[in-house]
């Protein structure tokens, strides 16, 4: 391991929203809900008069014991049952209305969620070259589980406000003159915490990225396991997994800190204000302006004010991390991709004539790749690409599909230019193997369909028997049905590209674009391979890069690349008599295949017989 970044981490597509801006994302995504909404705050509305009558039906009851217009034992029965009726109400209204928050926010957080991801997966690859998984998962997962937390809230904030609105009317049919000084020392909550919020807001993003930092640790450590044990560093990822882990605590302190401490404070503040209105009642009350019952029930009252005015204040800070949240999980979404098309026009088939016109490729700021980079691949021909490490080879491949951006030139595919094409049906006509075969969890089955998914178990098995006659498939515990677990591990890497193989000529694909696997395989499973590579170069345009002989000398030309440049061209017999670039990658990398190449022809010829 040994390769995360110390410290909180940006990325690069990170960007500030105003808060008007997130609110009005924010709103898109309640927008569908909007009956539910409609009921909830009938329902919100209910129990915040429920929850205000209740002080008010208690005053009245004191009063009317004051007066005694009622007979004293028929009243107290009377204020006992309105206070349980009201009590057992609220509970039910309450109840109804956490399920129907839970439902709303739960499909407001499955639509942002399935967004973010959709945005993902259509990134072009560079963006995954760039950003570790484990910091995008963190986003997709932990932030909108913290948006849809604090989203709850949001129902408790309504209710809290015509709590308010309806204690400050009923407490005016009191005293007026103390109500308007109580309105007076409520903003003071709202000042109070609103010096809290840029400090939440940024300890919230800071906790957010420290989560992030763990995910990516974790996913780094378990995806690496294997090379970590082969070196015996087990202990090494551990003590770094601690480092960031103690980073991401110290951080949740310090927003434990925050959080916790904008409670006590307002309380402070509240407690002063009652006893700024406790001396004014009792100087309104010396004075005769009121009376000593109705300063009691004042205070009384003002005792049920305070509590939503400090949730309300308080809230504003806890919404900072709901903020922080869809900040970061619309970053993701708006990234600017960096393949641009220039029409989305439907690619209905593919005969396979690639052209290459003066191409400029570069990844990023780094040093040009490709340089007036051109070439002409012919309908159903194979063309291998050979070169040393850096010579353009899998850039040329990764063009093709439109996984990256060129700079200048153009790529024309049937004599339509790339950038016009609808990648998702023009993708569908690619068949692309990359270096390391990726096999997804599930059974071999599973992975033959992979492509096409209504082809039955009797399709499946007649593709894969075209390979090697289906002698592979007796090495496999279970056959077809055999699990072939996570990225394929419980199958040797020659099983892996039989299944990748075959997966291929399931989807039947008009270019294929093979980036050879380097792992050595045993003759036997070498002369499969071959097999399976001879079914699907026919009548189909092939572009290998090449690392066994056997693959170079099947394809129809060798392209042989320096630095971006096209150095050689021809068949194998041609390039080895001109003695010049080829020959010598030959003696260097292909040389010693040779003998293995032999017994792999034997094992194919034994094979046929």
């Amino acid at each position: 391991m040994g390769m995360m970044r110390a410290g909180l981490t940006n990325e690069a597509y990170d960007r500030t929203y105003t808060n008007r801006e997130l609110f009005r994302r924010i709103a898109g995504y309640f927008r569908p809900s909007t009956r539910q909404m409609a009921t909830l705050a009938v329902l919100v509305t209910v129990i915040s008069l429920t929850g205000a009558i209740l002080p008010v039906l208690i005053a009245w009851g004191v009063g009317a014991l004051d007066t005694a217009f009622m007979a004293r034992r028929t009243l107290e029965i009377a204020l006992v049952v309105g206070v349980l009726v009201i009590g057992v109400g609220n509970w039910l209204l309450n109840w109804a209305r956490r399920i129907l928050t839970v439902q709303l926010i739960s499909n407001v957080v499955l639509a942002m969620r399935q967004d973010a991801f959709a945005a993902v997966v259509n990134h072009d690859m560079s963006f995954f070259d760039e950003y570790q998984s484990g910091r995008i998962v963190s986003r997709i997962t932990s932030d909108t589980d913290e948006f849809g937390r604090v989203a709850v809230l949001i129902t408790e904030l309504f209710t809290q406000i015509l709590l308010v609105i309806l204690l400050v009317a009923y407490l005016f049919t009191i005293n007026w003159q103390m109500t308007l000084l109580l309105l007076l020392l409520a903003p003071v909550a709202f000042i109070i915490a609103g010096s809290y919020r840029s400090w939440a807001r940024r300890i919230t993003r800071k906790s957010q990225q420290a989560v992030a930092d763990v995910n990516a640790s974790i996913q780094e450590a378990v995806t690496g396991i294997s090379v970590a044990k082969n070196f015996r560093r087990e202990q090494g990822i551990y003590d770094e997994f601690l480092g960031v882990n103690s980073s991401s605590y110290a951080i949740h302190v310090q927003r434990g800190f925050v959080l916790a401490l904008i409670f006590p404070t307002l309380q402070f503040f509240s407690g002063i204000g009652t006893a700024l209105l406790l001396a004014a009642g009792g100087y309104y009350t010396y004075l005769g302006v009121i009376t000593a019952g109705a300063w009691f029930l004042f205070m009384n009252s003002v005792a049920l004010f305070w509590f939503p005015m400090i949730n309300l204040s308080a809230f504003w800070s806890q919404f900072q991390a709901a903020l922080s949240a869809t900040e970061r999980i619309f970053a993701l979404m708006d990234a600017e991709p960096a393949v641009f098309q220039t029409a989305a026009r439907a690619v209905t088939a593919v005969h396979g004539d690639i052209k290459f016109e003066q191409v400029a490729f570069r990844y990023g700021e780094k040093e040009q790749v490709l340089r007036d980079f051109s070439l002409h691949i012919r309908p159903g021909e194979s063309v291998a690409l050979v070169g040393h490490t850096g010579a353009g080879k899998s850039s040329i491949a990764k063009l093709i599909t439109r996984f990256y951006e060129f700079q200048g030139g153009r790529i024309l595919v049937d004599d339509q230019d790339i950038r016009t094409f609808d990648l998702r049906s023009y993708r569908r006509r690619l068949g692309i193997v990359s270096q390391s075969p990726f096999l997804f969890a599930g059974t071999v089955a599973d992975n033959i369909r992979y492509a096409v998914p209504e082809l039955n178990s009797a399709a499946v098995e007649q593709i894969a028997r075209q390979i090697g006659g289906g002698d592979w498939l007796e090495t496999l515990p279970d056959g077809l049905n055999t699990d072939v677990g996570e990225r394929g591990n419980r199958l040797s890497m020659g099983q892996r590209q039989l299944v990748v193989l075959a997966r291929m000529l399931a989807q039947d694909p008009a270019i294929f674009i093979l980036d050879e696997a380097t792992a050595s395989v045993d003759p036997f499973t070498e002369a499969q391979i071959q097999a399976a590579l001879d079914l699907i170069f026919r009548n189909r345009t092939s572009i290998v890069i090449a690392h066994r002989l056997s693959t170079v000398k099947a394809c129809d030309r060798i392209i042989v690349l320096d630095r971006g440049r096209i150095i050689e061209a021809g068949s194998h017999d041609a390039l080895m008599a001109q003695g010049g670039h080829y020959a010598g990658l030959y003696d260097t990398y292909f040389r010693h295949q040779s003998l293995a190449y032999i017994e792999s022809r034997r094992a194919a010829s034994a094979l046929a017989g």
